[in-house]
């Protein structure tokens, strides 16, 4: 009976260390999805803030709400695989 526990738990370990490093990927694309999310805000921002000095009233409103939609889709990607897995 032993033996049968010990082929049992064999593939628990090799799925606990293929998660870890799944977890440790995500991790590192969630960092570079918040720099780009941030990074994205801010571009916006000065081409906003340009475009007001300028005298140029341009709708900007469209590209904040889409790197404000990019920030959400990347937030919510790493939970539901985590929720998946």
């Amino acid at each position: 009976m032993s033996a049968l526990h010990a082929l049992a738990a064999t593939p628990l370990a090799v799925q606990a260390e293929v998660t870890h490093q799944l977890d440790f990927v995500l991790g590192i694309i969630a960092w570079l999805v918040t720099a780009a999310g941030v990074a994205g805000l801010m571009i916006v921002g000065s081409r906003m803030a340009l475009a007001v000095k300028s005298g140029e009233f341009e709708e900007h409103l469209n590209q904040f709400l889409m790197v404000l939609g990019a920030c959400v889709i990347g937030a919510t990607a790493g939970p539901i695989v985590g929720f998946v897995l």
